[in-house]
């Protein structure tokens, strides 16, 4: 077998693009792939940038390097065997949804820990975070809880006015049965 000789200026330009890619992201998760086929990976590939973020197999000495002084270097202690990364651009927890719903139905992806908001979370704590609503509906719950304040106060400013109403009109059928 032929070894590919690999330049310090390509080993260079991989640890730049991977720091990018973490100065970019809003999460970032290793997993273990050993023995996904190409079509497998390329399904997981493709549902992971559909949920807004990016698979990256890169080799653990230069993912080491591009972690120093990130916010994700305490994944450092989990690059051990074959890992990928899943950076997490826009909603952290639609990442989170495919990889592990992924892991569920592919024994061979197992996920290893991520990191979020400079916390490191292990694989429970991932499934948790999995099990999240997405961020449109917890967007609505939110809504839906400051509207509540507001429209029970319009309803208690206008019952007065309501209980009003109410009583004429009890007052104008009365007067219609006696005449």
């Amino acid at each position: 077998m032929r070894r590919i000789t690999v330049t310090r200026e390509e080993k260079t330009a991989a640890v730049v693009a991977l720091q990018d890619r973490f100065s970019k992201a809003t999460m970032t998760l290793v997993a273990t792939t050993k023995g996904l086929n190409v079509a497998t990976m390329q399904k997981l590939r493709r549902e992971i940038k559909q949920a807004g973020g990016e698979y990256k197999v890169a080799k653990n000495t230069l993912t080491r390097r591009a972690l120093k002084q990130t916010a994700y270097e305490r994944l450092e202690e989990t690059l051990i065997g074959p890992t990928g990364l899943v950076f997490a651009y826009a909603d952290p927890i639609a990442v989170t949804k495919v990889l592990v719903r992924f892991a569920e139905e592919n024994e061979k992806l197992s996920v290893k820990a991520g990191v979020l908001d400079q916390k490191l979370l292990d694989a429970a704590e991932i499934e948790g975070l999995a099990k999240l609503p997405s961020r449109e509906v917890l967007l609505a719950m939110l809504l839906g809880l400051l509207q509540a304040p507001a429209t029970q106060l319009l309803r208690t400013m206008k019952e007065p006015g309501a209980q009003l109403a109410r009583l004429l009109d009890a007052l104008r059928a009365r007067a219609e049965t006696n005449e």
